[in-house]
């Protein structure tokens, strides 16, 4: 189990540090239904990314992922497309990054959250966590590390599992500090709002570029050794 988590950590940190679910939570939490709303969305977001990273190791263990001298061969392809991905999704990031003086303006989910329902709030989740690009690719790259680890059945399913958690701090961190905060939640969550903000783009492009060329590099030295 240790291989398979040391793999898919980096990807799971990644989509946990993700600035929108995190505003998005702080959001619903402001509202007069955010304890419901706020715990919809957690519970929503946590299912989706676990549920992918379930079906991609599942696919990828009935595919012989791994083998008796490591991943297999076509695991290794798909981390260096992966890597290439992630590169591109960097350089996106930060050539989309707000200038200096100018703010980025508001999505249309975002104006209308104080009228959000439980169905809805579970919704704007599933679609955050698994139709948004960045966390998509993240999470089939980890979930692939993990099916190509050298683990048993039940240290890929820990895996999953301990992914789907990390993963989740996004939604679970903010829910979890208003639930026990008290009345200094809400400066808090405000001061992680306002943080990630800032500084989205630049730890996004960093994180993601950092990944590419773990993945690139991983892909080519295995492919080398094949």
């Amino acid at each position: 189990m240790g291989d398979a988590v040391g793999q898919m950590l980096a990807s799971a940190v990644g989509i946990a540090i993700s600035p929108i679910p995190i505003i998005a939570v702080v959001l619903m939490l402001a509202t007069p239904d955010g304890r419901v709303n706020g715990t919809a969305f957690t519970l929503s977001w946590v299912v989706c990314v676990a549920a992918v990273v379930t079906a991609v190791v599942l696919l990828g263990s009935g595919a012989d992922a791994s083998g008796d001298d490591g991943p297999a061969g076509w695991t290794l392809w798909v981390k260096l497309v992966l890597g290439v991905l992630f590169l591109l999704l960097g350089g996106k990031q930060w050539a989309g990054r707000p200038r200096e003086g100018h703010e980025t303006a508001q999505p249309g989910w975002m104006r209308a959250i104080d009228r959000f329902t439980p169905g809805k709030a579970a919704g704007l989740a599933a679609v955050l966590a698994v139709a948004n690009p960045k966390n998509l690719v993240l999470a089939v790259g980890g979930a692939v590390s993990i099916a190509g680890s050298g683990a048993s059945a039940a240290g890929k399913a820990g895996a999953v599992a301990l992914m789907a958690l990390i993963a989740s701090l996004c939604a679970l961190a903010p829910l979890t500090v208003y639930l026990v905060g008290g009345d200094r939640s809400a400066r808090v969550l405000d001061e992680w709002k306002a943080w990630m903000a800032r500084h989205n783009a630049a730890v996004m492009t960093t994180l993601l570029v950092v990944l590419g060329a773990k993945y690139i590099g991983d892909a080519v030295s295995g492919l080398s050794s094949h």
